[in-house]
């Protein structure tokens, strides 16, 4: 068993700019892109911040209305220099939140809610970066083919792992919906299995119809 790595689901062709890079070449290289945010690389190419529109759109939330009642003043200090930054190292959010390669989908995604962000760059051993994983990215987990979710559970989680003989619990997978059905060895294997079972990529949901098989002492004569 193993969760998909970030470098399976990542984009690599990865848009980045410069810490010098102009305000308006930030904004031209999103919308030619079609891209909502970027990382920012030093010489070495190793991410030192993301620019997103949210930070360029600090420039426009600073700017007085048609009545000129509103301007920076109500702008905390770091929102009020973004807002007046004119290059990428004035403009980004730093410091950057990074994930590696060989990071699994679950990491990512743990990584991303507790730093509430949208993306990471990922970066190799050397700080590099190499690509850039999304939500997006990691929601094709649940793209997986049920028959592929099937077999993951049938042959790694039951047999391989649990030591299940072959056929002793029915696997029926629909739309990434996951039933279990027949006997295992012992009873203490039906909420391991379960759980196994949840983690393996592409699975939304357990039910079981699992029960242990019946104890025979030995010398006592089956009724």
């Amino acid at each position: 068993m193993r969760h998909h790595m970030v470098e399976d689901v990542m984009t690599t062709a990865v848009v980045s700019v410069r810490p010098d890079a102009g305000f308006k070449d930030i904004a031209w290289h999103l919308a030619e892109h079609d891209i909502t945010a970027m990382p920012v690389v030093d010489d070495q190419g190793r991410p030192i911040g993301v620019v997103s529109e949210a930070d360029l759109l600090r420039k426009q939330e600073s700017q007085a209305d048609p009545g000129g009642h509103l301007s920076d003043t109500y702008l905390q200090p770091a929102g009020r220099a973004k807002a007046h930054a004119l290059t990428a190292d004035g403009v980004m959010t730093s410091p950057v939140i990074t994930a590696r390669l060989r990071w699994s989908v679950v990491e990512a995604a743990r990584a991303m809610a507790r730093h509430h962000v949208k993306r990471l760059p990922v970066v190799d051993d050397a700080g590099r970066l190499v690509g850039i994983v999304s939500r997006g990215d990691l929601l094709r987990v649940f793209l997986r083919r049920d028959p592929a979710i099937r077999e993951e559970i049938a042959t790694d989680v039951l047999t391989r792992t649990l030591g299940v003989t072959p056929g002793a619990v029915t696997v029926q997978v629909t739309d990434g919906r996951v039933t279990l059905s027949g006997t295992v060895p012992q009873g203490s294997l039906i909420p391991i299995a379960v759980r196994l079972c949840e983690s393996v990529d592409g699975v939304v949901d357990v039910t079981h119809h699992l029960r242990a098989e019946p104890d025979t002492a030995v010398g006592t004569p089956p009724r």
